[in-house]
């Protein structure tokens, strides 16, 4: 599928980024009130690359509410009560007809090619691995299925990814993989990422800022 057109649901999951809520393996290095920052900068760099995309509906999926770093252009709905599994399938239950995707808010990284790979290419799934084991994109051509594909996969280990891969092909989907990224949890991941940055990252303009301050 290419970002022209315009056929799938985008679902970005996430959590409000509020100091001691997100982001805490940051601190330390950082205080709770610095680490909410990086985390609301990849949200942002989030939202606005599913705005590059042509989609048929952008979907927040927030545990809270929103706040000023949330453009025009998403409606908002709420997490589900659960676990993450619950949580991912939840926020499937809310597309449209048609393809979905669902991304994470933590790979600030992420570039408009990569979450546009997904839809009418004769594949029935979309699977986005990240580098600590987990995964930080789903993708399904029938997101009826996401209860049956999501629920028991366990969640937050380092081989979620791999069982839920492996979920998608027991079921006997075709799988298309996309790119592997690094989710930003600790001090060293955001390092990492924030080479890989594209031009203009708010991500990459935060942790530039703390960087000035130590010197």
């Amino acid at each position: 599928m290419t970002a022209a057109s315009g056929q799938v649901t985008l679902l970005v999951i996430a959590k409000e980024p509020v100091p001691g809520r997100v982001k805490t393996r940051l601190t330390p290095p950082y205080t709770r009130q610095e680490a909410a920052a990086p985390a609301e900068a990849s949200l942002s760099d989030t939202l606005a690359a599913m705005l590059r995309v042509s989609a048929r509906r952008r979907v927040l999926v927030l545990n809270v509410k929103p706040g000023r770093w949330l453009p025009p252009g998403f409606d908002v709905v709420p997490q589900v009560s659960g676990g993450l599994d619950e949580q991912i399938a939840g926020a499937f239950a809310v597309r449209d007809n048609g393809p979905a995707l669902l991304v994470d808010m933590d790979t600030p990284q992420l570039t408009v090619n990569q979450p546009a790979d997904n839809g009418e290419d004769g594949h029935d799934a979309w699977f986005g691995p990240s580098a600590d084991g987990g995964f930080r994109a789903l993708g399904l051509a029938d997101p009826f299925l996401a209860g049956s594909l999501v629920r028991g996969v366990p969640m937050s280990t380092d081989r979620t990814g791999a069982a839920q891969r492996r979920s998608l092909v027991e079921a006997g989907l075709s799988v298309r993989d996309l790119p592997l990224l690094r989710d930003v949890d600790t001090a060293a991941d955001a390092a990492s990422a924030v080479g890989l940055c594209p031009p203009g990252s708010r991500f990459a303009a935060v942790l530039a800022s703390f960087s000035e301050v130590a010197r």
